[in-house]
């Protein structure tokens, strides 16, 4: 039986991945500090549904405690998704950020280099290396912005632009997670994540906006669009995600040292004003958000080129938009309660 360590493994898309691979008959651990909003609830529902699976509260930043639960736990497969994950928090607080987000990666594959070095690394990074891509021609079209040339979406091949501290510190990590397979050897792999949304997501303003939009439709709650709410971008179900991660595991000798956009691609696009209409539509209200101004470094439109990941992982999101919001959107509506913060 493989054994997997999931860090953030009580976060969104961490709770996600250690029930998928759990469900599969993998020895999970979950490392995670509970520190986010919505982490404790989510933790409870995976030990209800996993029993078997470990849990240690321990925080990336601690590199002496990373070493010391790779020593013990020996896993075949890292699954590294704990990080700060909003661009408007890493410029309130820029050291955190970084703390979190590259020292803490730098941890993990120092940890992993030193006590489980037979490991595989999947890292799990963002869009937001590539920066604001202010040299890539935009048009506006009937629904949102789009490209103008790159009809397939951005390439791996993009120059890397880190813009935001956000950027910076998921940047630098993503940079070491790829030199960490050149350098030492590693079986290391990153993942460009683009707009995920799910189940167990309690999405906020300034991060998981498929997930705040249709939590705050159902709840009545104020929505701002900021910028001209045609922002586009390619958003991919969790439960696509965590297939991706699998199957990454299943190539991970072929893959090592390897970068790949992993989003909704060019047949999952959505953008802000669409969703709320959708929104609208599917729960039978009336949305008026309010607007404000564009936030440093929103791209208007992102949207990845999935051929690297059709190529060598044989992977393409199989869920539709439209399925994946309605999915949300009723495990929101059978979860009120989780949701009791919001209605205080």
């Amino acid at each position: 039986m493989a054994k997997i360590l999931v860090t953030g493994g009580a976060g969104f898309i961490g709770v996600n991945a250690a029930s998928h691979f759990a469900s599969r008959g993998w020895d999970v651990t979950v490392v995670d500090n509970l520190s986010r909003r919505g982490t404790d609830q989510n933790l409870s529902w995976l030990m209800q549904q996993h029993p078997a699976i470990r849990f240690e509260r321990l925080d990336i930043r601690d590199a002496a405690a990373m070493e010391g639960v790779l020593h013990d736990q020996q896993p075949q497969m890292v699954l590294h998704l704990a990080g700060q994950v909003a661009v408007t928090t890493s410029y309130q607080n820029p050291r955190e950020d970084f703390e979190i987000n590259a020292l803490g990666t730098f941890n993990i594959l120092e940890a992993v280099r030193h006590k489980a070095p037979d490991a595989f690394v999947l890292f799990s990074s963002t869009n937001k290396v590539y920066g604001g891509l202010e040299s890539v021609p935009v048009v506006q079209g009937p629904n949102g912005w789009q490209f103008r040339d790159l009809k397939g979406g951005i390439p791996e091949s993009q120059p890397l632009d880190f813009h935001s501290p956000y950027g910076c510190s998921k940047g630098v990590a993503d940079q070491y997670t790829i030199d960490y397979a050149r350098i030492y050897g590693l079986q290391t792999c990153n993942f460009r994540q683009s707009c995920i949304y799910g189940t167990r997501q309690f999405g906020i303003e300034d991060q998981g906006w498929v997930a705040w939009f249709s939590i705050a439709a159902l709840l009545g709650k104020p929505i701002t669009l900021y910028g001209d709410g045609w922002q586009t971008r390619d958003v991919l179900d969790v439960r696509d995600l965590v297939q991706a991660y699998e199957v990454a595991w299943e190539r991970r000798q072929s893959i090592a040292g390897q970068a790949f956009n992993i989003g909704g691609g060019p047949d999952n696009t959505l953008c802000l004003r669409d969703l709320l209409r959708f929104l609208e539509e599917e729960l039978s209200v009336s949305l008026q958000p309010a607007m404000a101004a564009p936030r440093p470094g929103d791209q208007p439109v992102f949207v990845c080129d999935l051929s690297r990941a059709a190529d060598k992982l044989g992977w393409r999101p199989q869920i539709d938009v439209e399925s994946g919001v309605r999915h949300l959107i009723r495990w929101v509506r059978d979860n009120r309660e989780l949701f009791s913060w919001l209605e205080s």
